[in-house]
């Protein structure tokens, strides 16, 4: 709660939201006058029908007087139906332009967000920061302090106007509004609570329901699906009670509003039945004034409503914030470009840590020259995956320096450090798009015919042509309708089609059959040719060919050479292949 009071009495964080506004001036103002049109026309109805009741019924003379009055009634009723639909679409459009902006600025920013951010970070909540949080935010404008503005100054009118007309009968309408304005409080302060507790629980719903249906596999392995049921169903009451919290304040208060609405019309008519004669109350006043209780109190019960919405949306906002203003981002001012680059690669006393100072590398030094295949081994843990994350920058390291032909990589453009480095990953994540498109990923420069080509020069086109559809074949989410294999062999072709200076393959022969092994192997030897290549395998009879071999053991190189070398050396490569040796026998 005290986070909230904070957002709430920030005048930096609300000038911050007024900051998006800038684009949309005009649609700003537009709204901000017809508000305020709004709030003070809206008197001009019980004043003419006050001026009727008072002069021209019942009073056959004046009947011209009286039908341009009916007109006058007419027009303004048109006239503010106008205005509200005016206000009603210009506020709606500037907030959802609001929204779509600052949607695309986030999105873009999570986007360039470093590896290690999303390491701690649930998936859910981010997309609901993305999502329901700005979404939020355009209530802010339709709902929200405009509108604000527009209630507190048409309450302002009704009370002057109520003075003038006639001081007393205003003074017997104001006795229950002290205690309206206590009820309106205490509504207010138990909703806030309530929809605070509404958007962390639909915060704990996006982020179970993401991570549970991404794994939904493990769960049904595993038959765990009673237990993850139990566990939805526990946060999804959470959410449903803090709803009910929220119906509940507001099943009170809406009573009790009509309740003291009923007390202020019943004592005005008292009031005037006991005192009409002295106070010479025509029935155009006492129409007049039973008009201005329900007028008064309807912008008093929505004020509530409002403040709650304006203040949810600088809660949400600042939560928006927050994810804007993380600084876990891979800088990017290198201005060197990969065009005359040999692919020399050079690790340099390295060390780096995922967490604080638990190093997972220790001191790594190892040279790659132009060309060469060099394969990294190790037990799992080893740190051989993590040479990867940095090579293409995912993480920066902690010390020392990783070199590209003599020239640090932090010098080169991120841009085109990464499109020259291709990957391809164990676990290779597919979109649900056309192979075509996920080969692609939807870059123009790149043609069919160049997919094509690509795809005959490492042989992999007969197996694209083999699915339904050719390079049209739409794959479903996470490439889940193919095989680990197929997966890997598209995941080749879009490694191969950029055409990359440096290429890496992380263990991306682990958990595949042995016709795609040897379909790979041959793609492999292709994509390598010519290029520096750094490949993680668990499998030690794919890296026989390799020009060098590096062994890794908790972080630190304990070996290196060729095949043959680091079996003579009877050490932990030696162990390693006895090992998947005696497992393959």
């Amino acid at each position: 709660m005290s986070e909230e009071k904070k957002n709430k009495l920030n005048p930096q964080l609300l000038k911050r939201i007024l900051s998006y506004t800038k684009p949309y001036k005009k649609y700003f103002f537009a709204s901000l006058f017809l508000t305020l049109t709004l709030s003070g026309f809206a008197i001009v109805r019980p004043l003419l029908i006050s001026k009727a009741l008072n002069e021209f019924v019942g009073d056959p003379t004046h009947l011209s007087s009286l039908n341009l009055i009916g007109f006058l009634i007419l027009g303004s009723l048109i006239f503010e139906s106008l205005l509200q639909f005016g206000n009603i679409f210009v506020t709606n459009y500037l907030g959802q332009s609001i929204v779509k902006d600052l949607r695309n600025q986030v999105y873009t920013h999570i986007l360039h967000l470093k590896n290690s951010y999303f390491d701690k970070t649930p998936v859910g909540m981010l997309v609901t920061r993305s999502v329901s949080d700005i979404e939020a935010l355009s209530e802010v404008f339709s709902e929200g302090f405009i509108v604000i503005t527009g209630d507190i100054l048409m309450l302002l009118t009704f009370v002057v106007v109520m003075f003038i007309k006639n001081w007393v009968l205003t003074l017997i309408v104001l006795t229950t509004v002290p205690l309206l304005l206590i009820a309106t409080n205490l509504f207010k302060n138990g909703v806030k609570k309530t929809f605070n507790e509404v958007r962390n629980a639909v915060s704990s719903l996006n982020t179970f329901t993401q991570e549970h249906l991404t794994g939904i596999r493990i769960i049904q392995l595993f038959n765990r699906e009673e237990q993850e049921y139990e566990k939805f169903k526990a946060i999804n009451d959470k959410h449903r009670k803090a709803n009910i919290r929220s119906i509940w304040y507001y099943s009170i208060f809406f009573p009790v509003v009509e309740i003291l609405s009923a007390i202020a019309i019943g004592s005005l008519i008292w009031f005037i039945g006991v005192r009409a004669n002295s106070l010479a109350i025509g029935l155009g006043d006492i129409t007049f004034f039973v008009m201005m209780v329900s007028m008064l109190f309807r912008p008093i019960r929505m004020l509530a409503d409002r403040l709650n919405t304006l203040q949810m949306g600088i809660v949400s906002a600042d939560r928006v914030f927050k994810v804007l203003d993380t600084n876990e981002v891979i800088e990017d001012k290198g201005t060197k470009t990969f065009d005359d680059v040999k692919g020399n690669i050079e690790f340099k006393n390295v060390w780096f840590a995922y967490n604080d100072e638990n190093y997972v590398l220790k001191n790594v030094s190892f040279k790659i020259n132009s060309g060469q295949t060099i394969a990294l081994v190790g037990a799992t843990g080893a740190g051989k995956s993590t040479i990867i994350n940095l090579l293409s920058r995912f993480y920066d390291l902690n010390k020392g320096e990783i070199l590209v032909d003599d020239v640090n990589i932090n010098n080169y453009k991120l841009e085109i450090l990464r499109q020259n480095t291709g990957v391809v990953l164990q676990d290779v994540h597919l979109f649900n798009d056309s192979i075509f498109n996920n080969i692609t990923l939807h870059n123009p420069e790149i043609t069919l015919d160049k997919v094509i080509d690509a795809s005959k020069q490492i042989g992999l086109h007969n197996f694209v042509m083999s699915l339904p559809g050719g390079y049209d074949y739409v794959v479903q989410e996470r490439g889940m309708t193919l095989s680990a294999g197929q997966r890997q062999l598209i995941a080749f072709i879009r490694a191969f089609v950029y055409d990359p200076k440096l290429f890496i393959l992380d263990e991306a022969t682990a958990t595949i059959d042995t016709h795609t092994e040897q379909l790979l192997q041959k793609a492999l030897d292709k994509i390598s040719k010519g290029r520096t290549s750094i490949i993680i395998a668990h499998r030690l009879a794919t890296i026989k060919n390799a020009d060098k071999i590096i062994v890794f053991d908790k972080g630190e190189i304990v070996e290196q050479g060729s095949q043959k070398e680091l079996l003579n050396m009877n050490g932990h490569f030696k162990r390693l292949y006895e090992l998947q040796f005696e497992e393959v026998s």
